[in-house]
């Protein structure tokens, strides 16, 4: 394994030619006493425009071609692209960022990949810290990906619906920060917003959530409970698991019981939950389905007969059946809308955008260069596995990852995430809305006095990023995380390090059998992904092909886990070291 020698270069003459088209206003307080250095503080910057490529545009593609719908305001890229996933009505977006006409040729277009619940913003904060601007000005074709559930990716169906989608992501990342900006916690969201959680979705963050429900319906409490039943004996179409399935009936069975328990009606109740359970195990059918439709039936009976009694441990008891199931109807939903793992990112999210990019930009070998923070640089680091495992060519020209490793284990912070592993928690949370619990959190680490310093220290090193910036990076660039993929992410805790869905294959035992170059970066204080188990996986790559890069210094200036992306020496310290890397092979 070699290490890469670099001289500092000053700024790019091309820094001149980069734009920031976001509409976004936002007040900002910052968190300490810095000014930039005189090289890093904004002037006056040259707006013309670029060519776009003469390639006709696919279909579901937005650009800056008047003829076509205009991008969300949140979007500073040239051009905003949607990718179709197969099989599915997630549109994932890829932000695009051309060369400028005096820019160096170059011969493979360039892929960056975001981390664990992050957007496409973290690698374009300003002009003065945009990473891929920064790219495109030394002459790369730069594509930003944001895989579903993140950013600008959302459900649609038509070219209508996806722009009355994105434009409401849009407008929620700048309200939020807006409201953070002015003091004023974000509660309430809108519902069916990708990468936020809506009122009701908070509210299965709760244990019990029996409550006070509406009038008395007994066609549609059957109706409803038949459903419920339905699509839990039809493993919700394949979303759930045997085992899975069988933790949520159990769940909802439960606070049924509670409503019951200490009755005349228990011993009744617990007859048909015994029926109902097995009916639930078996296949589907036609024969199942009326068994299911019987014994809710026969449920609601029982609830109504409670009802009827004179005691008043039965007052309101039928609208809190309804309540319960209504809110139960809405965790179903939550978990088949946040329905994926690593590996659906790996198979799915990160083929399809290589494959648009390549008949975009038609690059003659067919490769990409690509690079990945975080997460992004893990996905890499599994594909090139993949492949390897598989004898497949991966169709990358070169990689960098930065803060990115297969072993987690002397990770102190994200072992938070541990209790997650455990499948039936990822029943009862099925997502954890990150980027506003983090927003809510962001008054608490920036103000005196302090409580939440520490999360700062989490994202960049004391005076390493202007507090505009990270309060920019904190409260537009995170995104909801499904609970399933923080499952599958857990197992980089484990001996083996980070493996497939199956638990099979570790991503880090077919690295030796890779044939593309790597350049692996640390910040020497990323508390996240420290050095250590970056240099650690870097080692499992052949020595000739491999390069590992730790930026820090004893005395400072110290990197931490986003330095590397929006540090406000990563211009002049860490991008020229990775155009230096990625122009040996382009």
């Amino acid at each position: 394994m070699s290490t890469l020698q670099f001289h500092s270069q000053p700024q790019s003459r091309f820094e001149s030619d980069i734009r920031f088209a976001s509409s976004t206003s936002c007040s900002f307080r910052p968190r300490r006493n810095f000014t930039l250095p005189r090289r890093f503080r904004p002037r006056p910057l040259s707006l013309h425009s670029h060519s776009s490529t003469s390639l006709r545009p696919l279909p579901r593609a937005f650009s800056n071609d008047p003829a076509v719908t205009e991008k969300p305001s949140i979007c500073t890229a040239d051009e905003l692209h949607y990718v179709p996933l197969p099989n599915s009505d997630w549109r994932l977006a890829l932000w695009r960022y051309h060369p400028p006409p005096q820019a160096p040729p170059r011969n493979h277009p360039l892929l960056l990949l975001s981390g664990l619940g992050t957007n496409a913003i973290g690698y374009d904060l300003s002009p003065e810290s945009s990473f891929a601007r920064y790219m495109s000005g030394q002459g790369f074709d730069t594509w930003i990906l944001e895989f579903r559930g993140a950013g600008l990716s959302v459900q649609a169906s038509n070219l209508k619906e996806l722009k009355q989608s994105a434009d409401a992501v849009s407008e929620q990342i700048e309200a939020i920060a807006k409201s953070v900006a002015n003091e004023v916690s974000p509660q309430k969201q809108p519902t069916d917003v990708s990468g936020y959680l809506s009122d009701s979705e908070f509210y299965f963050l709760r244990e019990d959530s029996i409550g006070i429900g509406t009038a008395w319906d007994e066609a549609k409490l059957v109706a409803e409970l038949t459903e419920i039943f339905m699509r839990l004996s039809e493993r919700l179409s394949g979303f759930l698991s045997e085992s899975q399935s069988r933790l949520i009936s159990t769940k909802l069975l439960d606070q049924i019981s509670k409503l019951l328990e200490d009755s005349q009606l228990s011993e009744r109740f617990e007859e048909v939950r015994i029926k109902l359970t097995n009916v639930l195990e078996k296949q589907q059918n036609s024969v199942i389905a009326s068994q299911i439709r019987d014994l809710s039936q026969r449920l609601v009976n029982i609830i109504e007969g409670g009802q009827r009694s004179v005691s008043p441990q039965f007052i309101d008891i039928q609208e809190r059946l309804s309540s319960t199931i209504e809110d139960f109807q809405k965790q179903l939903d939550l978990i088949v809308k946040y329905d994926w793992d690593f590996d659906h990112y790996l198979e799915e999210d990160v083929p399809a955008a290589m494959e648009y990019i390549r008949a975009q930009t038609k690059p003659k070998d067919g490769k990409l260069l690509a690079i990945g923070h975080s997460m992004g640089g893990i996905l890499l680091y599994a594909m090139l596995s993949r492949c390897g495992s598989e004898g497949r060519e991966p169709r990358l020209k070169a990689v960098v990852t930065m803060a990115s490793a297969l072993d987690y284990r002397c990770s102190k912070p994200l072992k938070v995430l541990l209790p997650l592993a455990d499948p039936a928690q990822a029943l009862n949370v099925p997502a954890v809305p990150f980027g506003t619990l983090l927003a809510a959190a962001y008054p608490l680490a920036s103000q005196p006095p302090y409580v939440l310093g520490w999360l700062n220290d989490l994202i960049s090193a004391e005076d390493m990023m202007h507090p505009e910036l990270l309060e920019k990076l904190v409260l537009n660039n995170f995104c909801t995380i499904p609970t399933k993929l923080i499952m599958q992410l857990t197992s980089a805790f484990g001996d083996k390090g980070l493996c497939d869905r199956s638990g099979k294959l570790s991503y880090r035992d077919h690295l030796n059998k890779s044939n593309v170059p790597v350049l692996a970066i640390a910040g020497d204080q990323d508390l996240i992904c420290p050095p250590e188990a970056v240099e650690e996986t870097a080692k499992l790559f052949p020595e000739n092909l491999v390069t590992y890069k730790l930026f820090g210094e004893p005395h400072g200036p110290h990197y931490a886990h986003y330095d590397l992306v929006g540090g406000r020496l990563a211009m002049e310290q860490v991008y020229p070291c990775i155009v230096q890397f990625l122009s040996q092979y382009d």
